[in-house]
């Protein structure tokens, strides 16, 4: 069987928590069994909305790294991907570039290199770029008619809000400027008892997150 990592990601807080990871994980499992795949690992690629630059995927980041024998990428569908066209070619063709095929289990054959397949790719990615536009400015707009209402938008405070949050931030960058991973950040918050706002542990990518944004 021919050995394959599994890449599975969600764009929000409240998909992890949902079918988003169980879903994707049916979907490549199912056709990897058909297929004569075996996947060797699971990569996710946790509630990071909107964020497409490379240092803010860190289990990306950490998949290719760990491709040392391994040549195939499975995921679900091509929007799991990204939903911006210029950050999806671009995964592509660094793929490409390190002779490593990426499999969407829904389009199992758009990523190959034939200019019709390419088209169709990219007038897919051009449309989920698209319904993710169309996706924030709805938001906007109920944000500014309800501000307009109210008088009042807020929304949820970023994480920071509070004089415990701002310190552990401090504590994320010191340890951060160690040259920890983001994983052994989150495992070192977890055991000194510094859990996320929700009360459930640290993971990597909400911390990365965290530091980006602050």
């Amino acid at each position: 069987m021919i050995k394959a990592f599994g890449y599975l990601r969600v764009s929000g807080s409240s998909q992890t928590e949902g079918d988003g990871f169980p879903r994707q994980r049916e979907a490549i499992s199912l056709y990897a069994a058909a297929h004569g795949f075996r996947i060797t690992e699971w990569f996710e690629e946790r509630a990071i909305p909107g964020k497409t630059e490379w240092d803010m995927r860190p289990a990306w980041l950490e998949m290719v790294a760990a491709l040392n024998g391994v040549d195939t990428i499975l995921i679900e569908k091509l929007d799991r991907l990204a939903r911006d066209l210029m950050v999806q070619e671009h995964i592509i063709l660094d793929l490409r570039r390190r002779h490593v095929n990426l499999i969407s289990v829904a389009e199992p054959d758009l990523c190959i290199d034939d200019p019709s397949r390419k088209l169709l790719r990219q007038i897919m990615g051009a449309i989920a770029e698209y319904d993710r536009a169309m996706i924030t400015a709805k938001l906007s707009g109920a944000r500014k008619r309800m501000k307009a209402a109210t008088g009042r938008c807020e929304g949820r405070k970023p994480y920071g809000f509070t004089d415990e949050e701002r310190a552990n931030i401090e504590r994320m960058r010191e340890l951060r400027a160690e040259r920890m991973s983001w994983h052994d950040i989150a495992e070192l918050m977890n055991i000194d008892g510094k859990l996320a706002r929700s009360g459930k542990p640290w993971i990597g990518a909400s911390i990365c997150k965290i530091l980006k944004r602050a």
